[in-house]
């Protein structure tokens, strides 16, 4: 077993003080754009910000609920940290809301079970989860956020390593932030091959999982111009994807990238199929003028929503991750309490109930399990990793049938031997009593062929010691350690 690949990036926006080389610096007439998109959208986003014309939908369902990664780094921090004065803002107005799960590793060996266990778990949950591929070569031009697939035919095998594991619930992909608004990185022949890959990658999520919506990069509203930018996105394949995202780490208002989003589908024929999606992670107190790395005083914008009140807009999102830094606080993407409090602090409180509980409010759970009695022994391996922090860890735990026969439910029954205690488990039910730990499958995962894995999570604390169970049974046989 192996961590899940949920790093967090930070888009880095362009600034005036940067180089001319360096795409998305706001020109004057982007400026002079983005103020009249802005003025156009104020009646129209004043309902939006409102709650107003709830019947105006986008190509969601209304009702659509999107998925809270227990394992993100601030559910982390507030498990962790149940005394800091801090916490109740950040657990009630940052942890208790559904964020993006970033793919942004190049793992290919592993991105499959890694995308699976975020798909199958918000499955269970009955909610719709947000993922983002960020893996294409060049990424970010070689800036803060460098990296990705060495070429592109290894990123186009591995965007179909990525696709397997979506399954066939809904799911929202957001496809590499920054592939289609940064490009100055690459000459023109470079950037034609880099589009026809993301043309090539919507295809690819759109037959390995049709229940997909695959969305693309819109940039922001003050970087290219709308008719560029859907000129861009029109040669990267946008016509056979669901439509496109903006605002993607950035603090631009909701009503100018409303504007924006329109203004772009009006370039791109207003194409019924395509809507946009709004990161608003970060809007909720606008821009800090030209200070785009970690500025203070900012707030969280709009929650996580599919009912945005514009059949344009599909959905507000979280998709930087509210709390993580840009670069400057400390390194992208490392989760700084202070920066969450103060984008907290500053807003509202939800007006509606979280997706899912906090997971520091999440009891260990003692449901029966909804699959049949286990079918006997078995001969299996388990794999245990822990992501550790100071009073706490999250388990990403696999168990595969060595055996012949298929295995009918399972029990997995292991003892901790420090002072751990589970709080939360996904993908399996765990029940604790004193040091020793069972987890019953849910069911849609009871049946494990010969030769076939599944895997389950959980979250726990700990006071002096987090030491590995040293050994696992399942349906009462001994597993090897794997």
């Amino acid at each position: 077993m192996h961590t899940p690949e949920r790093h967090r990036r930070s888009t880095v926006p362009p600034t005036a003080a940067e180089p001319a080389a360096r795409p998305g610096r706001p020109s004057g007439r982007a400026a002079v754009l983005a103020l009249a998109a802005t003025a156009t959208a104020l009646g129209l986003v004043a309902s939006v910000q409102g709650g107003a014309d709830a019947a105006v939908q986008g190509s969601l369902p209304a009702g659509t609920q999107f998925y809270r990664d227990p394992a993100s780094q601030v559910v982390k921090w507030v498990a962790a940290n149940p005394g800091d004065s801090r916490t109740p803002v950040i657990s009630k107005r940052i942890a208790s809301q559904p964020q993006a799960v970033w793919f942004s590793n190049y793992r290919p060996t592993t991105v499959t079970s890694d995308v699976r266990a975020v798909t199958a778990a918000a499955e269970q949950a009955g909610r719709t989860p947000v993922l983002v591929a960020y893996a294409v070569p060049n990424r970010d031009c070689g800036g803060a956020s460098a990296g990705g697939a060495p070429d592109l035919a290894s990123y186009d095998a591995w965007v179909g390593k990525f696709a397997a594991g979506l399954g066939s619930s809904r799911s929202i992909v957001v496809l590499e932030p920054d592939s289609i608004a940064l490009t100055t990185c690459l000459d023109a022949q470079q950037q034609s091959d880099r589009f026809a890959s993301l043309a090539r990658a919507v295809t690819t999520i759109h037959a390995a999982s049709p229940a997909a919506k695959v969305y693309l990069d819109g940039g922001h509203s003050t970087w290219n111009s709308a008719s560029e930018q859907a000129n861009r996105l029109r040669s990267a394949g946008v016509l056979n994807a669901d439509g496109f995202f903006s605002n993607v780490s950035n603090f631009n208002t909701t009503a100018g990238e409303t504007a924006f989003a329109h203004n772009v589908l009006s370039a791109l024929g207003n194409p019924g199929n395509l809507h946009a999606v709004i990161d608003t992670s970060r809007n909720g107190n606008g821009p800090a003028g030209s200070t785009w790395c970690d500025p203070s005083g900012r707030a969280v914008g709009n929650y996580p929503t599919a009912s945005t009140g514009d059949s344009a807009i599909d959905a507000f999102l979280w998709i930087k991750p509210p709390g993580e830094a840009d670069g400057c606080a400390a390194a992208a993407g490392t989760f700084v309490p202070d920066i969450a409090y103060q984008l907290a602090v500053n807003a509202a409180d939800p007006t509606s109930p979280p997706s899912t509980p906090p997971a520091s409010s999440q009891p260990p759970t003692s449901q029966p399990p909804t699959s049949q009695p286990p079918s006997g022994g078995a001969s299996c391996s388990v794999a245990y990793r822990v992501n550790s922090w100071s009073a706490g860890f999250t388990a990403d735990i696999t168990v595969k049938n060595t055996g012949n026969a298929t295995i009918s439910g399972w029990k997995l029954g292991w003892t901790f031997p420090g002072d751990q205690k589970v709080t939360s488990a996904w993908n399996a039910t765990v029940v604790q009593s004193g040091a020793a730990v069972t987890a019953t499958d849910l069911g849609y995962n009871g049946t494990l062929a010969a030769g076939a894995s599944t895997a389950f999570g959980l979250q726990a604390t700990y006071g002096s010691s987090n030491t590995a169970p040293s050994a696992f049974t399942l349906n009462g046989t001994a597993c090897t350690l794997s």
